[in-house]
């Protein structure tokens, strides 16, 4: 371990971003699990994504709490990075607006900075279910929700990227990017990502010593309302997640991109979808339903890559098949 600085004397700074009303009391339940830390925050700063009315609201509820309006255009990754320019922690910590942190989570965070090496880190998300998990939904899919799925670490370990609604990075790593990539990350609903992912991978390849931790008992939870556990949600969001990908891995480079997508399909997905058609067998049918979700997860996820990749093509031949 390369012991460069205390993490219990560096200070954090959290940040949520919004963008909507529907989630306001979501919102102030994430507030209030940040302002019972066991490990005081330095600040919280909480960036509106072009809603002037819930600009109004906010400001006018919480007053222990800085309020920005995203300066750059519409979008998650423009609001996170307003927020960094704004931040004068040396920990920068993110947490979703429909989302609650256990009371140690930046204390758990934190402490993993006391190696220098360590340039950002993240725990694990459980989905906190309005009408319960659908019997076909896989855990394997969690991530289609936000949350930690089946497959991931027990354990402490390095990872290629930490997931966007619990992570925390070194400011001074940060500081020597560009920031979140605004061609990618969530749009209002629209279920786009993986600028966490791109970062990430872009912080790894400025320093190749560097290191992103996976903690798992770094918790919080992620509310999941009704919507998204629709069957259409689910094929919408692995479109839209094979269409990030495209772009991740136009901007950081193929293997970088997609290695941990092809060990998951290799290690987690295959023995899933064996292990949903041997429960068909014993007569528990929800087992081939999650093995059928699936198949069709997968299936959306490359016609997303593929139709990225696709226009990407024709837009550097001008249209040209």
């Amino acid at each position: 371990m390369n012991v460069g600085d205390e993490g219990g004397h560096l200070t954090v700074s959290v940040i949520i971003c919004a963008y909507t009303e529907r989630r306001w009391d979501d919102l102030a339940e994430a507030i209030d699990s940040v302002r019972a830390q066991s490990r005081p925050a330095h600040e919280l700063l909480v960036v509106i994504d072009h809603n002037d009315a819930l600009l109004g609201r906010v400001r006018a509820t919480f007053a222990d709490v800085t309020v920005l309006e995203n300066l750059g255009e519409r979008g998650l990754s423009s609001a996170r990075n307003t927020a960094v320019a704004a931040a004068s922690g040396d920990l920068l910590a993110f947490l979703d607006d429909d989302a609650a942190a256990d009371e140690k989570w930046l204390e758990t965070l934190a402490m993993l900075f006391t190696d220098s090496a360590v340039v950002g880190a993240g725990g694990s998300a459980t989905p906190s279910w309005d009408t319960g998990r659908p019997g076909w939904f896989p855990p394997e899919f969690d991530w289609v929700v936000g949350c930690t799925h089946e497959g991931m670490p027990l354990e402490r370990t390095d990872v290629r990227n930490v997931i966007g609604c619990n992570m925390m990075f070194r400011r001074a790593a940060l500081d020597r990017t560009t920031g979140f990539a605004t061609s990618l990350g969530r749009i209002g609903s629209v279920p786009l990502g993986c600028e966490e992912t791109e970062l990430c991978i872009r912080l790894r390849q400025l320093d190749p010593t560097a290191r992103v931790v996976f903690e798992p008992h770094a918790r919080v939870r992620h509310h999941v309302t009704p919507e998204r556990t629709r069957f259409r949600y689910f094929v919408a969001r692995n479109r839209a997640e094979g269409m990030s990908k495209s772009v991740v891995a136009s901007l950081v480079g193929g293997e970088a991109g997609m290695a941990t997508e092809r060990d998951y399909l290799r290690r987690i997905l295959l023995a899933a979808i064996g292990r949903g058609l041997r429960e068909t067998l014993s007569g528990r049918l929800d087992g081939a339903r999650r093995a059928v979700a699936i198949v069709i997860g997968l299936g959306s996820f490359a016609a997303g890559f593929a139709q990225a990749e696709l226009s990407r093509r024709l837009g550097r031949s001008g249209g040209r098949a």
